[in-house]
């Protein structure tokens, strides 16, 4: 298995990643993001073939696609306070999503689980950066 850093990297140059995205793309949180949604798809096709690991499957999907939904939403708000409140419900859902991959061990395996946590932590530590730095960060002027 390759490093987890190294299939980011690769995944991410890959052509036609970012072309709807060009803007949002640029922060590093997203893309780290949309890889752990990329990964987590073929995941998600193996937990839901196990009877006990079906739901499982459902909540780490809808975990992990709400990370980069809630940053692409956030990123697009005009005052800090509005982009950090989004997010602030991204980095929930990354550790939401951590704690889902602990769930789905038995099945997906340990090596599989922990660079799937890996991409996640790396997401949580962007998201934990990002949150202080754009609180009181304004983009638009304020109406008077």
């Amino acid at each position: 298995m390759h490093a987890p850093d190294a299939d980011f990297e690769r995944w991410a140059a890959e052509p036609g990643n970012a072309s709807a995205e060009r803007l949002v793309w640029r922060l590093a949180m997203y893309r780290l993001a949309c890889y752990a949604l990329h990964t987590g798809w073929d995941d998600a096709l193996r937990l839901a073939r196990s009877p006990i690991a079906a739901p499982i499957a459902a909540q780490l999907y809808r975990a992990l696609g709400s990370i980069g939904a809630n940053i692409a939403e956030g990123y697009s708000r005009g005052s800090g306070r509005d982009r950090v409140r989004f997010y602030e419900y991204a980095l929930g859902s990354a550790r939401e999503s951590t704690h889902w991959y602990r769930a789905a061990e038995p099945v997906l395996g340990l090596e599989v689980a922990e660079a799937r946590r890996a991409i996640l932590h790396r997401t949580t530590l962007t998201l934990l950066a990002a949150i202080p730095a754009e609180r009181d960060r304004l983009i638009r002027r304020a109406e008077r």
